[in-house]
């Protein structure tokens, strides 16, 4: 039963902006059939007079429940929190899977509101009433981060696309046609004859300038540039198209890059700002201490999660970034072809995707970054598929973030039969 059921529960479903705003009595009749209010200061000022009117109606503070809706109910959430409203969040995969129990079809913003509101007075779910105004600015950063990051991916492939018609045999040059240095060429010199005219000397400087590697490397990378573009004059296809294309694409990309470098900067200012909380400081650097997570996956993967005190269990935070199984089971049918629900947090279901190829890499001495899940993945899921073997080490990485941050510990890399030793030991002493 709910821990709401004898009290008065309000209902709203948030548009972008207006919301319609249902009242259930303490008894579960409607106290007040769904009406509107605008997102606006006076809007806003109406529903908190209505609810000072159950309050008095009831004696009692009533509970008020939204969906969550990306942004659009944000300003009411944090408004009803700032005037000491008990209020929560419920994920819309709850109140979708609600709707529409009856036998007519009906779906509008009015009985949406009233549904809400039988949810959260009968049911026993799950929901948040967690806003950080700090932390919530630092996961947008984050979220933006990667958006540019997407972007910027996509003018890489029509950069590639473009050069490999225009300067065939320029990616045997450059690993990174969108690299510094090769930019820096294509911006200055920006066909396969304006290489080939310019002077050995230039070129060689501009290598140096953008690289920062030795003078013999600048040489044998001018060789190899003046043999791709000789080739190019010859067989590659010189439409001047083609160049305005590749001249767009790379200031665009310097465009790209310059805002992803003020956001990365911005995201350390934001951390490390007096409004931000200590704990939220603390839990980064504890993350940190994972060999295989750098500062943006862990400013990521710690916005994404906001308070860990709010998962009892691993497997909470494991249903959080969405990296546990579906399950397909009927009768005697149980499917054995389940693959990860991702009805998580899909940003930091990246971040967490990124520290996982991190951790089962070799450093360049050639010693595993973490030897524990390297090991892993190549005694435990040998002969799995990538992805499904990459998804397993997600998976225990998160039980190792949970273990951190509810210990409050730095992470340490212990072999399997060392730990065991450890627990043993440790559950000896409790009993005794």
């Amino acid at each position: 039963m709910s821990k709401f059921f004898n009290l008065p529960v309000v209902g709203i479903d948030v548009s972008a902006d207006y919301s319609m705003v249902a009242i259930l009595a303490p008894d579960g009749a409607v106290y007040r059939k769904a009406f509107k209010i605008m997102h606006t200061s006076d809007g806003f000022s109406y529903l908190l007079k209505e609810m000072r009117k159950v309050e008095k109606e009831f004696s009692m503070k009533p509970s008020l429940f939204m969906e969550s809706t990306g942004v659009y109910h944000l300003t009411l959430f944090h408004f009803l929190k700032n005037n000491e409203l008990e209020t929560f969040v419920i994920n819309p995969l709850i109140t979708n899977s609600n709707k529409n129990l009856g036998i007519r079809k009906v779906k509008n913003d009015k009985m949406d509101a009233l549904t809400i509101a039988n949810i959260a007075k009968f049911q026993n779910i799950k929901m948040s009433d967690y806003l950080d105004i700090p932390i919530f600015a630092v996961r947008s950063l984050c979220r933006d981060y990667y958006s540019l990051i997407d972007n910027r991916s996509q003018f890489k492939k029509k950069l590639s696309s473009d050069l490999r018609t225009f300067f065939p045999g320029y990616h045997n040059v450059f690993s990174d046609v969108a690299g510094v240095t090769s930019l820096a060429v294509l911006s200055k010199f920006s066909s396969p004859k304006a290489i080939v005219d310019a002077p050995k000397d230039d070129l060689i400087a501009l290598l140096k300038e953008n690289s920062c590697k030795s003078i013999d490397w600048c040489t044998n990378t001018y060789n190899k540039l003046l043999n791709a573009a000789l080739s190019a004059v010859q067989i590659g296809i010189t439409n001047n198209s083609f160049k305005v294309t590749i001249g767009i694409n790379i200031k665009l990309l310097n465009i790209i890059n310059e805002q992803i470098e003020t956001l990365v900067n911005e995201i350390e200012s934001a951390v490390k700002n007096d409004s931000t909380p200590a704990s939220f400081k603390n839990n980064i650097a504890l993350l940190l201490s994972f060999k295989g997570i750098g500062f943006i996956t862990a400013v990521t993967i710690m916005s994404e999660i906001g308070d860990p005190t709010r998962f009892k269990h691993p497997k909470e935070m494991v249903a959080f970034f969405g990296i546990d199984p579906s399950v397909s089971q009927s009768g005697k049918f149980n499917s054995d072809q389940n693959k990860m629900s991702k009805r998580g947090t899909r940003f930091g279901r990246r971040a967490l995707y990124a520290a996982a190829l991190a951790s089962i890499r070799k450093s360049k001495t050639g010693k595993p970054i973490n030897s524990v899940l390297y090991q892993y993945r190549n005694k435990n899921l040998n002969g799995k598929k990538k992805k499904v073997a990459l998804c397993a080490i997600m998976h225990k990485l998160v039980k190792y973030i949970f273990a951190v941050l509810r210990d409050q510990k730095p992470y340490e890399i212990r072999e399997p039969k060392l730990h065991n030793q450890m627990y043993v030991t440790n559950f000896s002493r409790s009993v005794s």
